[in-house]
């Protein structure tokens, strides 16, 4: 049997059948880590587990975090944590706002505090959504962040992630415990749905088929987009340097690219005869949607703390999705 080549060998990831989870299960079975997941399958899918199912280092718990007794049994066989289940996707926001709310709060605050009572290191998936509508980029970790009205359900979503992030902190100084916070910007590649509002699976399979891309608004809000062999490196490596804990780290990729140029790279690398559909926001979701017109964080507190600089372009990006696309 491989010996772990990380300083940690028994790995629980909540929400491991998910799109980045199903990949950091691979990646952290390949270097030899024993990986025991907590899925309820709301979102996520076994099939994102088939490459890892037939692996006897490999666990799947079918439960909710939100069900306090498997959780507090996976975490006693565990030496590190990583909590990546979450209410995901705009569209899943937006139409289930109490799930999102419950998930999120309530899910964090069952895996903190049993964390805590074996002193057990964890990760925290957080989100560039906490930054809000914030103009000035890049974000970095310390800035003040803006969060809009109440009554824009959108904003349930960050200040649910913003609340992870206050408890995970304050364990951390009031317990000790030895939790991490890492804010994803817009990961992407091969698993990924469109089915709750990700944009570049959605205008993918549009372009393959030769409809309408659908752009929502005008297209000229901007985002950073991170390959998911980027993202499960750095929150590995956060992980296994033992000196992120009690600290909140932006991770995501380094280009700036607007919706409507980024809906035109992919008909270009797909070939297709797509034409661009633009959609005010209140028809592609409600009239209080509000939505962030840039996202683009400042890598250099991660760079400093692993070295971790992302090695995909946005190109490898879109074609991971179209390869994976194409396969299914």
């Amino acid at each position: 049997m491989t010996k772990s080549t990380l300083p940690f060998e028994r790995v629980l990831i909540t929400g491991g059948a998910g799109f980045i989870g199903s990949h950091l299960v691979d990646a952290l079975l390949a270097q030899g880590c024993k990986v025991e997941v907590i899925d309820d399958l709301s979102t996520g899918s076994v099939h994102n587990l088939d490459s890892a199912i037939a692996n006897p280092n490999f666990k799947l718990t079918v439960a909710s975090v939100l069900d306090s007794q498997p959780l507090a049994i996976a975490t006693d066989r565990a030496d590190v944590i990583f909590h990546m289940a979450a209410a995901v996707g705009v569209r899943l926001i937006v139409e289930n706002p109490v799930r999102t709310i419950e998930t999120n709060i309530g899910g964090t605050e069952n895996v903190l505090a049993e964390a805590r009572k074996k002193n057990k290191p964890v990760l925290v998936a957080s989100t560039s959504e906490v930054y809000g509508k914030r103009s000035e980029v890049p974000f970095r970790e310390d800035d003040d962040l803006i969060l809009g009205a109440s009554r824009r359900p959108r904003w349930a979503y960050a200040c649910s992630k913003l609340m992870d992030e206050f408890l995970a902190l304050a364990h951390h100084r009031q317990n000790g415990l030895p939790a991490t916070i890492v804010r994803l910007f817009n990961t992407v590649g091969p698993r990924q749905t469109g089915r709750y509002g990700m944009v570049i699976p959605r205008f993918v399979s549009q372009a393959l088929a030769n409809q309408p891309i659908s752009v929502y608004g005008d297209g000229s809000q901007t985002r950073t987009f991170c390959h998911v062999a980027d993202a499960v490196r750095g929150l590995v490596g956060l992980v296994a340097s033992g000196s992120a804990a009690g600290q909140v780290f932006n991770l995501g990729g380094e280009r700036e690219v607007s919706i409507r140029d980024l809906a035109q790279l992919i008909i270009a690398r797909t070939g297709s005869s797509s034409q661009l559909e633009f959609i005010p926001f209140e028809k592609a979701y409600d009239e209080d949607f509000e939505d962030m017109q840039r996202r683009v964080p400042d890598l250099t507190k991660i760079n400093r703390a692993i070295g971790y600089q992302p090695l995909k372009k946005l190109e490898d990006v879109i074609d991971d999705v179209v390869g994976y696309t194409r396969g299914v």
